[in-house]
């Protein structure tokens, strides 16, 4: 459903773009060629505008505060990098690398992995890491959460059959690696289902968990759910047996323009792992955060990198 909505909102704009500059081409190109611009690349106006809540909203926050050069370089870097997700990945390429389960001789005895992705995103989201794991013998599954603007606890059935196909796969229990508001799906699951013992770990990244500053204007009910420090927050960890937190790594940004304030992107417990100067979509595709993640798979033990600087 969402690359059906995601393909009309893409062709719709190309489509206004270009009639835009078919009736202004002749008579004035320069207006021709700006509203052509201000219709594809609008959204970089949105873009901007986060950036700069995010210096605010951060500005009495513990974590360390985001230089104007890494704002600007990780508006640059979320411009292009948003593009290819919401225009091209999710609403035309979401099946280019479908779930990997058999031939079972391949996988099994091999961990196997589970995304979850984000709010408004599909399994599209991760094509990069799909192709990365494609025919190296490890089972995934990339789930797509639906309805979009559904409870965040609707979802856990849906990770539940990834989680168990994924398991009957390979012998094992899989790896969870969850962008944004996956990993909240993730937490619910893990409460609703006492699921613990059936994961191995589970890696967060950017990932509201006490909530974000700019979910006051998210919709749905998922919307709501991640208003800061929201009631359905304290729920999640609501009978959480000791321990649970170190099950996971969060990795976060002081230039997430979604997240923000910076820390409630980490939980007491984790292994937080901190990048400077990376935007939200940006942060799911950097090389240090692929690699220190699908290393899991072959090891026992969290990614614990040293701080890292996405501008560089």
């Amino acid at each position: 459903m969402l690359a059906s909505l995601q393909r009309i909102i893409t062709l719709g704009l190309l489509g206004l773009a270009s009639g835009w500059v078919l009736y202004f081409g002749h008579a004035a190109p320069a207006l021709a060629m700006a509203g052509f611009m201000v219709l594809i690349f609008g959204y970089t106006g949105f873009l901007a505008m986060e950036f700069l809540l995010l210096k605010q909203v951060n500005r009495h926050d513990p974590s360390p505060q985001p230089s104007w050069r890494e704002l600007f370089s990780a508006w640059v870097a979320e411009t292009a990098t948003a593009a290819a997700v919401f225009y091209w990945r999710q609403p035309f390429r979401a099946n280019e690398i479908p779930d990997q389960l058999a031939p079972p001789a391949q996988v099994t005895g091999r961990r196997g992995v589970v995304f979850i992705h984000g709010f408004f995103c599909n399994r599209g989201f991760w094509t990069p890491w799909l192709r990365c794991l494609q025919g190296q013998g490890h089972a995934f599954v990339a789930v797509n959460l639906e309805p979009v603007f559904g409870s965040i606890d609707g979802y856990a059935p849906q990770i539940e059959d990834a989680v168990h196909r994924v398991t009957r796969a390979t012998g094992l229990a899989p790896l969870l690696v969850c962008h944004s508001m996956g990993g909240l799906a993730a937490r619910a699951w893990l409460r609703l289902m006492k699921a613990e013992s059936r994961v191995h770990h589970v890696v967060t990244i950017g990932t509201p968990h006490r909530g974000t500053w700019l979910a006051r204007f998210g919709l749905g009910s998922n919307g709501r759910q991640m208003r800061l420090q929201s009631g359905w927050h304290a729920e999640l960890d609501e009978g959480m047996p000791p321990g649970r937190h170190a099950l996971f790594t969060c990795w976060y940004s002081n230039c997430d323009n979604i997240v923000f304030p910076a820390s409630s992107a980490t939980l007491a417990g984790a292994n937080n792992v901190l990048v400077h100067g990376a935007a939200h979509v940006q942060l799911a595709f950097l090389p240090q955060v692929m690699t220190a993640t699908l290393a899991l798979l072959e090891g026992s033990a969290a990614p614990t990198p040293p701080l890292n600087d996405a501008s560089r």
